[in-house]
């Protein structure tokens, strides 16, 4: 076969009718006629925005009914630097979360890094504002806040997926765990409001228990939505 022979059977092989039939073109059509555009997600800083006032209304509502008692034995300093840390760790929290479920969004810190280094933080300003080192029922009372900041942890991080449902986590586990962390401080804010008790270390280990343990709760619940999914 030379070069002529070649060309000759390119030509036909591109004259060559199409065989593909028209009734199964007409049925692909007709299966993408449905498809609409996606409607894209709000900003991230309204969403943000969204899930804080989500998380204060939960705080608040709560407290509101089992009474400020731990609000209303704090002096203005303790006030301003407790809340505006607790403000400020939450919104870190909820940022990794919306920027988890948002694809290719830019991330500097992982959840895990984020949840070690916010852990960390709200140590520190609990250190430095409480100082009575008694120990009084430790246990049995800090068990109490313990649950307590959890089981109001648990329906602020429902919610807060259910804000964002809209969105798409490619790893449901790191994003379940940054949910988890955000609803943490909610709990956590809750106690601040409600509980009385200052003794440093009930804060130190109870209150501050409340943000890793609703953490891992998240990040079970990323991991029960893969199994399911699978």
């Amino acid at each position: 076969m030379n070069d002529k022979d070649i060309d000759t059977a390119l030509r036909k092989a591109a004259q060559a009718p199409d065989t593909l039939d028209p009734a199964l073109l007409q049925r692909v059509a007709a299966s993408l006629h449905p498809l609409e555009p996606v409607r894209p997600l709000p900003p991230t800083w309204l969403l943000v925005v969204a899930l804080l006032l989500l998380g204060a209304s939960i705080a608040l509502a709560a407290a509101f009914r089992a009474g400020f008692y731990g609000f209303a034995k704090m002096d203005l300093l303790e006030r301003v630097v407790i809340f505006s840390a607790l403000a400020g760790l939450a919104c870190l929290a909820a940022a990794e979360f919306v920027h988890s479920v948002i694809p290719g969004s830019r991330r500097r810190f992982t959840s895990g890094h984020l949840l070690l280094v916010v852990s960390i933080l709200l140590l520190a300003v609990f250190a430095l504002l409480f100082h009575d080192y008694h120990t009084d029922h430790f246990l049995s009372v800090g068990m109490l806040c313990l649950v307590t900041g959890v089981a109001h942890a648990i329906p602020a991080g429902l919610l807060a997926w259910l804000l964002l449902r809209r969105g798409f986590a490619l790893n449901r586990v790191t994003a379940g765990l940054a949910c988890g962390a955000f609803a943490g401080f909610v709990g956590i804010a809750l106690l601040e409001l409600h509980c009385p008790n200052f003794q440093a270390f009930h804060i130190l280990v109870w209150h501050t228990a409340v943000l890793p343990v609703s953490a891992a709760l998240g990040a079970f619940f990323g991991r029960f939505l893969n199994r399911r999914s699978t």
